[in-house]
């Protein structure tokens, strides 16, 4: 009661702030995206995600903060694209209470409207398990996204417990190879193995790889040879 008391206040105080997380281009090397993070400092520090995300969800501020989210970082991309003349990629994690609220097309569709951001250089990450939830209608959410341009991708993927099915169901832009695999990847042959397939199994469909989670010399090597598009 406390954290979610707390949140609604610093909603109010603008408390919150969001981060972002650059997706390099692995064979030039070049930032291509930026991922949107929420971050919070209340009274001087920083809360983790993991200690008031749970509680937004439990409490149903996660669509409030989903939606700030979403609003402040077209914002701010909007302002980035313009100051270095190239449009810069958007992706944001968007929770299921999000996705499948009935109004949600319509609130997007306001937001682009009210930041002028190009919805074809947004984003929408959602986990594996969203897709074996309410499949249909999931389907008719998600292809109404796309159909305003904006691209879909799935989260921590490896995690999760997505059958490959629904990857020849939804169409996908890209696969979020898991930062656990690519942390284990250089001492664990069946880490290594499971990115390699990740990385095969996707460029069969198609789909493009993003890498999360990739912070030294060694994992990048890795990711080069294995034909991973991008690292984050």
């Amino acid at each position: 009661l406390s954290i979610e008391a707390a949140i609604r206040h610093g909603l109010r105080n603008e408390e919150f702030r969001v981060h972002y997380q650059p997706q390099i281009d692995i064979d030039s090397g070049q930032v291509v995206g930026m991922e949107a993070l929420i971050r919070w400092r209340h009274q001087g520090t920083m809360i983790p995600p993991t200690t008031f995300i749970p509680v937004a969800e439990q409490s149903g501020l996660m669509q409030t903060l989903d939606e700030w989210v979403l609003r402040t970082a077209m914002r701010e991309m909007q302002t980035l694209s313009k100051r270095i003349g190239i449009p810069v990629r958007l992706a944001v994690n968007l929770s299921p209470q999000q996705i499948q609220h009935p109004y949600f097309e319509q609130k997007l569709r306001g937001m682009l409207h009210e930041t002028g951001f190009d919805p074809k250089q947004l984003e929408i990450e959602i986990t594996e398990g969203m897709l074996m939830v309410n499949s249909h209608d999931n389907l008719d959410k998600l292809q109404k996204i796309r159909e305003l341009g904006a691209k879909i991708s799935i989260d921590d993927f490896g995690t999760g417990f997505c059958s490959f099915s629904y990857l020849l169901q939804y169409q996908v832009d890209r696969l979020k190879i898991d930062q656990s695999f690519v942390r284990q990847a250089e001492t664990d042959i069946n880490a290594a193995s499971v990115v390699r397939t990740i990385i095969a199994m996707s460029h069969g469909l198609n789909i493009r790889v993003v890498a999360e989670g990739v912070e030294t010399d060694e994992q990048l090597r890795f990711l080069l040879r294995k034909k991973c598009d991008e690292a984050q």
